[in-house]
């Protein structure tokens, strides 16, 4: 078994603890991992992105393009500008709420995140859309989409856990104060 994922969106979303509960999840399951993040600009509102290798005979965290069996994209554009990675047949979990970039906001463009949205239902076969900005709603918090997404992206089984192998990782590095709030997001209904 192998398994190459990545993860990305902007700075401040929670890629980096969305990384290291997979890693985590993996090495508590006895699954070789490895990782490696992109965070330089993450302070200021910067792309972000991490690359998950799980499996036996991994020998580098970063693998090459059209191999990736999962994107999860925290943001529409971002998961379009990594769409490059993704093998054939590969799916893509994105949330559908976009962040307006610094350059965009500078410059008064209009960036919904539809048009990368369209893109990505017109050339990806396995796209899976969350409502970000409804789930953190409901939940009370902005600070859980990570666990939204990544709930998301486990119930459509690329990843070789369940919510609850997630969830045990998940309560061991949290916050005991946060693990209701992150176990509802986890668990939280796309619909």
């Amino acid at each position: 078994m192998q398994s190459n994922i990545l993860i990305c969106g902007v700075g401040g979303q929670g890629i980096v603890l969305t990384s290291k509960l997979i890693a985590a999840t993996a090495m508590e399951h006895d699954i070789p991992v490895m990782s490696a993040e992109t965070i330089g600009m993450a302070q200021k509102g910067g792309n972000v992105f991490s690359f998950l290798r799980l499996g036996d005979d991994i020998y580098c965290p970063m693998f090459p393009e059209k191999t990736a069996d999962i994107i999860i994209g925290f943001e529409p554009a971002e998961a379009v500008r990594m769409l490059p990675y993704l093998r054939d047949g590969g799916q893509v979990v994105v949330n559908t709420h976009p962040i307006m970039p610094v350059t965009a906001t500078l410059s008064g463009s209009d960036y919904t995140g539809n048009e990368m949205l369209d893109y990505l239902q017109r050339n990806v076969e396995n796209v899976v859309l969350v409502d970000g900005n409804r789930a953190i709603e409901e939940i009370g918090s902005p600070k859980v989409l990570n666990m939204v997404m990544l709930g998301a992206a486990v119930r459509n089984g690329v990843l070789p856990f369940s919510v609850d192998d997630i969830e045990d990782t998940m309560k061991k590095t949290v916050r005991p104060q946060f693990v209701e709030l992150n176990s509802k997001a986890l668990r939280y209904d796309i619909k």
